[in-house]
């Protein structure tokens, strides 16, 4: 029986988020002081207080998100837990394949703070507000996705940029061109098609600026061999080489999150549990759709903690 663990990405943050982890485990606490004094600002107020829209903004929600899945971790930590016995494979959803890094000791808690925090400005500063755009299509087949993004992105950036299962699919660009291929998909039959309300045009070929800026970052903080392999958003490989990592971690920052067909290796490779570490559900849900043999638990509060404790041994 193989455990993975799994980091949620942006969208899953909520006001209040990790307070009850900190009151109940020192350890806990710790994280959050350690991303404080990183960033030096008091974002555990922020997290804990809100408001929702200043948390909200990527350069906060990502190094947030991140503060409360290494919460959890140092709290399973405290209790005796054991990342490299105990489970198999990490992986996280975008900003969360950080905060998986971070948990199996690629990063510090401290530089993975400071990592999102330069990869949410880079990524805001990268296209001009306005310019760029996302939209949710489902209900429709990749290839025509793929193909209404080819058309409307002619001379323009327009590509899939997330592909998190259960036939949801994410596209990135300019915004007239991801608009040309939300009305073509429409066109073609899809049940829902939504422009999401984002601040850029996450993980499209218009980051390549802060593809950049993340590369000179990574460059220039201290990195270990990971105690877990973790599955890569672009590759959906395995790996525990710090350079390989690095590597990937520029490329995710313009290049596809391949959360669907990370499901399926891991059920492919003998994963039969799927944990979500930190704020929200969102990861488990996608999980059920994709692969029903494959159970799914959280652990986000200290509830959560105790009944994955008394599961793990």
């Amino acid at each position: 029986m193989a455990i993975a663990f799994t980091f949620p990405g942006q969208g899953s943050q909520a006001v209040g988020m990790g307070k009850d982890l900190a009151e109940h485990f020192p350890e806990a606490r710790r994280v959050f002081q350690e991303v404080d004094d990183a960033l030096g600002q008091k974002l555990s107020t922020l997290i804990w207080e809100g408001p929702e829209e200043t948390l909200t903004l990527t350069a906060n929600a990502q190094p947030a998100l991140m503060a409360v899945s290494l919460a959890a971790i140092r709290a399973l930590e405290s209790r005796g837990f054991s990342m490299r016995d105990k489970v198999g494979y990490v992986a996280g959803h975008s900003l969360g394949e950080y905060s998986a890094l971070a948990a199996a000791g690629f990063v510090s808690v401290a530089d993975a703070a400071k990592l999102l925090r330069i990869r949410g400005d880079a990524m805001q500063s990268a296209v001009p507000v306005g310019e760029g755009a996302m939209a949710a299509i489902i209900g429709l087949e990749q290839a025509d996705i793929e193909a209404a993004c080819a058309e409307a992105g002619k001379g323009s950036v327009c590509q899939v940029a997330n592909d998190n299962g259960g036939g949801q699919l994410v596209i990135s660009g300019a915004k007239p061109a991801v608009e040309k291929a939300a009305a073509i998909c429409t066109e073609k039959g899809a049940k829902l098609v939504r422009m999401l309300q984002v601040s850029a045009p996450f993980h499209s070929a218009l980051m390549a600026p802060a593809a950049e800026a993340m590369r000179e970052a990574l460059a220039n903080v201290t990195k270990a061999a990971p105690s877990v392999p973790v599955i890569s958003n672009v590759t959906v490989t395995p790996t525990t080489d710090p350079d390989a990592i690095a590597k990937r971690l520029v490329e995710q920052v313009t290049g596809r999150v391949r959360w669907r067909e990370t499901v399926e290796w891991f059920g492919a490779n003998g994963v039969t549990t799927l944990y979500e570490i930190g704020s929200g559900k969102v990861l488990s849900g996608l999980a059920r759709r994709i692969n029903r043999d494959i159970a799914t638990a959280n652990i986000g509060n200290p509830a959560d903690i105790e009944a994955a404790l008394a599961a793990l041994g």
